[in-house]
């Protein structure tokens, strides 16, 4: 199932004056998929990538610097033309199903970076899904729907420092107390945490029942009495994205800010993980055709031993492979997507896609640099920023070693652990 795009590298990559003069607000817009996609869809692209040229990726560079960006400023622009999350349900009269998300999230990283797309998937695909599909309509209108329009910034906070792809460890405890619910713990990596409104997050609320009965997933305003940003972390990658270590003491909610049923949190998150995941892949789809054509461009150029680097035939070969790497990607995504669009549970082709995805980049991020030699080692070229920047695709979200863990369950080849005495 092969997806055709319109100005594809194809079998001769030495096209210098067509690399040369793509330029960087430019890219290859996928034929869209006929299983998936249509011209609403294509129409839905155009207009956010006016957006991103506009108003987004001129500031970048600049963003990058400073190590954070104004998402609220930003999610405002994007949320009131619409690309925040309006397929959720529940919202408007709107019928876009998940597919549009997906488009989304693509044209989304069409962003030269990696910490703006993370930081508005965090709203779209991680804080908000268990929040359309289980919440009472009390809380969508003091949370999804403000999120969805941009007029709130929304975090997820789920890990901890002892407890990030084993969520089953948390330790962050929310104990009933007539009407309200009393929050203490803290939370680790929470992407946007030190701009966010609100947090969707996920506590022990049922400490005499079993761990996946035991947790509950609450609407907290970050605001409240007792939450404390304790400290913004100083990360490797994704620069501009703010990430927080955030303290609870004696917050205090009401128990209505619970979402869905109470104890039923982990189950509502693992549901979560599906889009999370997926739109992690999608997000990364555009940057990594980016970087190969970036990369041609620059070997097309480069002179070593009188001659471009592009007539190496190995690095021709190399792109190729890459080339073909992204596309069988693009397609198990769309594949993952049609199918979560209809109702089904994709949970082993969502893990497949993430695993897939944070290794490729690494492996792409990696060969690109290569390429580009003593610059691809400096901060002036964007290979390296997204080298950086991909290397979290591979943990966060779940680590590889998760991805393998729940991929082998639902293949049925996990042995069953017999107690011995």
């Amino acid at each position: 199932m092969m997806l055709k795009r319109c100005n594809q590298l194809g079998t001769n990559l030495i096209r210098s004056c067509a690399l040369q003069s793509r330029c960087a607000s430019s890219h290859r817009v996928p034929v869209e998929h006929e299983h998936c996609f249509t011209e609403e869809h294509a129409a839905m692209r155009a207009s956010l990538r006016k957006i991103i040229d506009a108003d987004i990726n001129p500031y970048v560079d600049e963003w990058e610097r400073a190590g954070s960006y104004p998402a609220k400023e930003v999610f405002g622009k994007l949320g009131k033309a619409g690309f925040l999350g309006a397929h959720k349900r529940g919202y408007g009269d709107s019928d876009l199903d998940y597919t549009y998300a997906i488009a989304v999230a693509e044209e989304i990283g069409s962003i030269r970076c990696g910490g703006v797309p993370m930081s508005i998937g965090v709203q779209t695909d991680m804080a908000t899904p268990a929040l359309a599909r289980y919440g009472s309509e009390e809380l969508r209108q003091q949370f999804l729907y403000p999120s969805v329009r941009g007029e709130l910034v929304g975090c997820i906070g789920v890990s901890e420092s002892g407890a990030g792809s084993d969520v089953a460890s948390l330790k962050t405890t929310a104990r009933v107390d007539g009407d309200d619910l009393v929050i203490n713990g803290s939370k680790m990596w929470i992407t946007n945490g030190g701009q966010a409104d609100w947090m969707c997050l996920l506590a022990r609320t049922e400490a005499d029942q079993p761990v996946h009965s035991a947790m509950s997933l609450i609407c907290l305003p970050m605001k409240t009495k007792g939450v404390k940003v304790n400290r913004l972390i100083d990360k490797m990658g994704m620069r501009c994205s703010d990430t927080a270590e955030i303290f609870f003491d004696d917050v205090r909610v009401p128990l209505t800010n619970v979402i869905g049923k109470r104890g039923e949190g982990f189950t509502y998150q693992m549901q979560q993980f599906q889009e999370e995941r997926m739109i992690g892949v999608a997000l990364a789809l555009n940057p990594m055709e980016f970087l190969i054509d970036e990369t041609a461009a620059y070997c097309s150029q480069r002179q070593v031993f009188n001659a471009p680097l592009l007539a190496n035939q190995t690095i021709q070969f190399k792109l190729a492979e890459l080339e073909t790497e992204v596309e069988a990607l693009r397609s198990l995504l769309y594949r993952a997507a049609a199918l979560y669009s209809k109702g089904h549970d994709v949970t082993k082709l969502a893990s497949m896609a993430k695993l897939k995805g944070g290794r490729l980049a690494q492996t792409l991020t990696s060969s690109c640099l290569q390429y580009w030699g003593g610059m691809g080692f400096t901060n002036e070229v964007v290979v390296s920023r997204f080298y950086r920047d991909f290397r979290l695709l591979s943990i966060g979200g779940g680590a590889d070693e998760v991805m393998l863990g729940i991929i082998s369950k639902l293949m049925g080849i996990v042995p069953s652990r017999k107690k011995t005495k």
